[in-house]
Formats: C-alpha cells, structure tokens, sequence
C-alpha cells in the first residue's frame, strides 16, 4: 500500500522549514480560514480549533491526503497577542513583554482526509522576556521587522537575545511547527522519518 500524499496546510516558510527537517515529501497549501477568536474564546481552544479548520480546509483538494495544519497565539496574562502588523504596534507589544513571561500555545492537527479523522493537539512553550530598554526593543525592531510574528518577535534570528530563558518540551514549537509531537502522529500512520525520506515536492 502506497505512502498517502502529505500536505502542510500553511504558507509560512518557517513552518515548511521546520518539516523539511524531517526529510518527508510533501506538498504546501494554502488554508482559507478566518483567524479571528470567537468570544471569550482561550488561547488553548482557539489554535486547536483553528489548526484542524486549516488542515480540513485544503482536504477537498486533497482528499487521499494526510494534511498537516497548525496555529500559534501569544498570550501574557491570559491577554492574546496579535501579530503587529506595524512598528508601533511592535515597539508596544515588545514594551508590553520586557521583563515578563510570555506563554505560546500552538495548535497541531493531522487529518486523514481519506477517512475525515483528525486528530488534534496544543504543545505550550513559555518565554521569560529580558527586561528591555527601549533603545534595546526599536533597535530590534528595526533590524528584524517582526510585524508578522505573534508577540512581535522571530526566535529564530535575532529574537534570541530577547530572551531570557525558555521553557518547553520542543524549541521548534516556538517557531510554529511542534515535530516531536508531529513525529509521533506520523508514526501512527505509517510515516516514520528515521526510516523513510525524500525532498519536499514543491
């Protein structure tokens, strides 16, 4: 029985680099979704929920496929931290972190599109922020531009320095894609990245 096609529900090329690590073949989609909360909705039900409305949303293009989606929120306090989309915004949201502990909740689903069953999970991963100066938090923003990133800053570049330690199971969750827990699923169905792998196929 043939390996079925693996899809990653996102367009984040820091997500695709995170899978490509495992060496797997697979294919990149687009997920339309609309990211907003609901009411009151938690930072944990809110990525859980929206990593399976990515996955099923590219499953009818990919109906054989098992489809990876995944979501990632901010959170200080209970508070949920938007990605910036500006340098103030920045500048405010990274004024905001200095010097405390910033938690990030990301969702991950496996959808086996074939069958409809998904299957879904949050990985934590908690940030205690330096206690920056604000020459410190706009020297990094102008540098990095993080107005895409959820609580205004890429720990995979210079985003490091910001920190003050980390707190996780899976530093790649923090980037977005958390790959022990995905490694696990995918053993589930057959796909195990210590014995088989290929280049992406796109």
């Amino acid at each position: 029985m043939s390996q079925p096609e693996l899809v990653l529900a996102s367009t984040s090329p820091f997500r695709r680099a995170l899978l490509e690590r495992l060496g797997l073949a697979f294919t990149t989609a687009a997920p339309e979704v609309d990211e907003q909360p609901l009411p009151d909705e938690p930072a944990q039900a809110l990525v859980m929920r929206l990593a399976e409305a990515k996955a099923r949303a590219v499953a009818a293009s990919h109906p054989d496929a098992l489809i990876i989606g995944s979501d990632q929120v901010a959170s200080i306090d209970g508070q949920i931290l938007g990605k910036p989309g500006g340098h103030e915004a920045a500048v405010a949201q990274l004024g905001l972190c200095a010097g405390r502990a910033v938690t990030f909740q990301t969702g991950l689903c496996l959808l086996d599109a074939a069958s409809g069953r998904a299957q879904t999970l949050v990985e934590p991963f908690r940030v205690q922020m330096r206690a920056l100066s604000p020459a410190q938090i706009a020297g990094y923003v102008d540098r990095e531009r993080p107005f895409s990133s959820a609580g205004s800053f890429k720990s995979e570049g210079l985003g490091i320095a910001l920190f003050e330690r980390l707190e996780g199971e899976d530093p790649n969750t923090l980037i977005g894609l958390p790959l022990i827990r995905l490694v696990t699923l995918l053993q589930g169905h057959g796909i195990d990245p210590l014995t088989q792998g290929a280049r992406p196929l796109d």
